[in-house]
């Protein structure tokens, strides 16, 4: 032990103050290893009993001690005879560093566990112990401490389980009621009422929540909130409200409603264009509704001018002209404008429906050609679109025939409407412009390569106009053929599928005298005006705006014509019937194509 009785201080801060010179590294490592040979020496039980009692200190000293001057006091105390403190166990020994060592082998697996317990409760309330050295439960914290070694035996996770009552109802409301007493006041809950719950309060059908505290074996809490049995299944049946006490019943007294206002306008039949429509469906809308009102429109723009009695000189010549032209007559085409008819507004208003034009067979521009449209429609929108323009590409298809479409005469009367309509190359439908379209103009001037356009059903046709339904009025409609004979023009059969599907009209058949009504303004005026509907501007159901729905027009083989300046009637016959097959042809062709959603099938009537 010759390193603990060298006065010599090792540390080199202690040998400086004293004045002594610094030791080398070889003596200090030299010195180190004598230590350690003499801690490794054995103990002397009995010199350890016999070493003198060391000082007592005061446990809340602030000087630090080591394990075996702890032990001492805890003999002393229990030479005392003080209550409550664990012998220690007669296996263990008191080092002079503060080491225990097991002289003989321990069971830990036999100690009860109360003495575990009693152990780590002391140690617990010693930690927690307030500034004046008390407990928890207002005991002395005690000057000694008591240790038993390492324990290396594993521990079972103590667990308690403790249920806090929720202060709301399942929908996450506050519950008045449940913070009162019977007399209708606030009770006040002291600290210690944890064991409260909503059920306890009277409110039925509450779930209450467990709190579950795990302690591991190194003393740390961890704390899980977990649901109480029947808190999903109580999720699933909100509908069961919380009924209050019988002293607050008369709260929850019936009221009656009025009408919640704005409910209509969801359960409205109308239904309303949308504000990000895109701007190309935007534009087709404008122009179809341009055309649709051109005739009113242009109509009242001409009595809005009247008004201004400067144009008056200007006004009443026109009129003079308007009522004596033979414009729509002569079959010169002198106004026609082929850059009109070339517009792309004209793309957009064929492609609002869509509209498309078919060809069956090729035709020659050496011959005649008259194209018989059917069925007429309301407006006849698909005829405008392919033969009234040059949106569907007419010239493409039909290369060195220039088509004219024709109207009633009476439309070449109307003020600015009727420039209108000789810009796009219509012309009138009566007998004499007919002729004078085949027989003018031409390569040869004498008609060759010319075209036109009639809508053969008319104004009977129209009535007849039903959504998926085909109703043509062409059995007693034969002066179109005889004008073919004697032109030698070849009849070209025109059937557009969906040309009545794009207006709605009402049914005739349950309203008589409706119908009537319309077939006597036929008679006189040469014309009739269906009621029909369809959708708006900015609404989908109501308005005088056709229906976006596609417009598919075939154009059939040519029926060849011999001509004649007097045919006879069978061959008249004979011609008709040969039309009225090619028509049939197309619908059989074509129907299962265009025609899916049909409600019929072709009808030929009159």
């Amino acid at each position: 032990m010759a390193a603990t009785l060298n006065a010599e201080p090792t540390d080199p801060l202690q040998r400086k103050e004293h004045g002594l010179p610094p030791k080398s590294y070889a003596d200090a490592v030299e010195e180190e290893e004598a230590q350690d040979d003499d801690e490794k020496t054995l103990i002397d039980e009995d010199a350890i009993k016999e070493s003198p009692p060391r000082p007592q200190t005061m446990r809340n000293s602030s000087e630090l001690r080591n394990f075996g001057e702890v032990m001492d006091e805890v003999e002393a105390e229990e030479a005392r005879g003080s209550p409550g403190v664990r012998t220690p166990s007669p296996g263990v020994l008191r080092h002079p560093k503060g080491r225990l060592e097991e002289k003989e082998k321990i069971d830990l697996g036999t100690r009860e566990s109360s003495d575990v317990g009693t152990v780590k409760a002391g140690l617990w309330e010693g930690i927690n112990g307030d500034a004046n050295g008390g407990t928890a439960n207002g005991d002395e914290t005690p000057e000694t401490l008591e240790g038993v070694g390492e324990d290396e035996e594993p521990r079972t996770p103590v667990r308690k389980i403790h249920r806090r009552s929720w202060s709301k109802s399942l929908d996450h409301t506050a519950s008045a009621w449940n913070n009162k007493d019977g007399n209708g006041s606030l009770s006040s809950l002291s600290p210690s009422s944890s064991q409260l719950s909503p059920k306890s309060l009277g409110v039925e059908n509450a779930v209450d929540s467990i709190y579950e505290n795990v302690t591991n074996k190194s003393g740390e809490n961890l704390a899980t909130l977990k649901p109480a049995d029947g808190y999903y299944t109580s999720l699933t049946q909100r509908e069961n409200k919380l009924e209050p006490p019988p002293h607050l019943s008369h709260r929850n007294s019936e009221l009656v409603s009025g009408r919640r206002a704005g409910a209509g306008w969801s359960r409205s039949k109308i239904r309303w264009a949308p504000f990000n429509v895109p701007i190309q469906r935007r534009l087709q809308t404008a122009i179809v509704l341009m055309h649709t009102l051109s005739i009113a429109g242009l109509f009242a723009l001409f009595f809005l001018l009247c008004t201004i009695p400067l144009l008056w000189p200007i006004l009443l010549p026109y009129l003079i002209y308007v009522l004596l032209s033979r414009a729509a007559i002569d079959g010169q085409l002198s106004q026609r404008s082929e850059r009109a008819r070339n517009l792309k507004i004209w793309s957009l208003f064929a492609s609002y429906f869509p509209a498309r034009l078919h060809r069956s067979a090729k035709l020659e521009p050496t011959r005649k050609y008259i194209f018989g449209y059917h069925p007429h429609g309301i407006i006849s929108h698909g005829a405008f679109a392919a033969f009234g323009t040059e949106a569907l590409g007419f010239k493409q298809l039909f290369l060195g025939i220039t088509n004219v479409l024709l109207t009633l005469d009476s439309n070449f009367r109307i003020p600015l409407y009727r420039d209108y309509a000789l810009r796009m190359g219509l012309a009138s439908v009566s007998r004499e412009s007919c002729e004078n379209l085949l027989s003018r103009g031409g390569p040869n001037g004498e008609g060759m390569g010319r075209a036109i356009t009639i809508v053969v059903g008319g104004a009977r046709e129209s009535l007849e106009a039903k959504p998926y339904s085909l109703k043509l009025v062409v059995k007693r409609r034969k002066g179109f053929v005889k004008l073919a004979i004697r032109q030698g023009a070849d009849l070209v059969p025109v059937l557009a599928f969906g040309e009545n599907d794009i207006y709605d009209q009402v049914d005739t058949d349950r309203h008589p005298w409706i119908h009537g009504l319309q077939m006597a303004v036929k008679k006189v005026a040469g014309f009739t005006v269906p009621l029909f509907h369809a959708r708006g501007v900015f609404n989908y159901d109501v308005g005088l705006m056709p229906y976006r729905r596609p417009i598919n027009i075939v154009v059939g083989r040519p029926v060849e014509v011999l001509q004649r300046k007097e045919p006879s009637q069978e061959y008249v016959d004979e011609i008709h019937g040969r039309y009225v097959e090619e028509l049939v042809r197309i619908w059989e062709e074509w129907k299962d194509t265009f025609a899916r959603g049909r409600r019929g099938e072709l009808e030929i009537i009159e």
